[in-house]
């Protein structure tokens, strides 16, 4: 992992761990700070898929899938930023189906990464953790307030393990790996 990647997931570990420390202050208003986070978080996700397309992948093989992902994350992106009016317990389960997605997506890329002899324990263990969250909202789902404590300890454990991540060493990259 270069340096700005180390960088860069380290500040996000502190951006998350800092949005879950004031969604966890005041729970009533983290509903909001959720819908703001994941619409941001994938309008610029597919932002970035599409500036990849058009820049890159569209001359790749297989390089329309950046552009459907692209596409996918940016409408729903777009979608969560407009959900501000629609009962709460909507979205709770819109964020508990997509917790259980990425969850879903960590645990298959774990599998892979574990055949092909990749480390793959952190992977799996964040993808479960993103499925037991997802289960936790959806028990929880007709108490808002505990749904968003529940998310925001999630956040911290998601903000711990970006944390982890940034701090770890890796092979490639070092002198004399060749």
């Amino acid at each position: 992992m270069t340096r700005f990647k180390r960088i860069k997931e380290l500040t996000l570990g502190i951006a998350m761990l800092l949005t879950a420390f004031l969604m966890l202050a005041a729970p009533s208003d983290g509903y909001r700070v959720i819908i703001l986070i994941f619409a941001v978080l994938y309008t610029v996700r597919g932002i970035g898929a599409l500036i990849y397309f058009f820049t890159m992948a569209r001359f790749m093989v297989n390089g329309r899938a950046s552009l459907y992902s692209g596409l996918i994350m940016l409408n729903f992106g777009l979608l969560t930023g407009t959900l501000g009016n629609v009962p709460r317990i909507y979205i709770l389960l819109y964020l508990a189906i997509i917790h259980a997605f990425s969850g879903g997506i960590k645990i298959v890329s774990a599998v892979g990464a574990g055949r092909s002899g990749a480390p793959w324990r952190l992977k799996m263990i964040h993808g479960a953790a993103n499925i037991a969250l997802s289960v936790l909202c959806i028990v929880f789902i007709r108490h808002t307030n505990t749904a968003v404590i529940i998310y925001a300890i999630g956040l911290v454990y998601s903000a711990l393990m970006h944390i982890l991540t940034s701090f770890t060493k890796s092979v490639v990259g070092r002198k004399g790996f060749i």
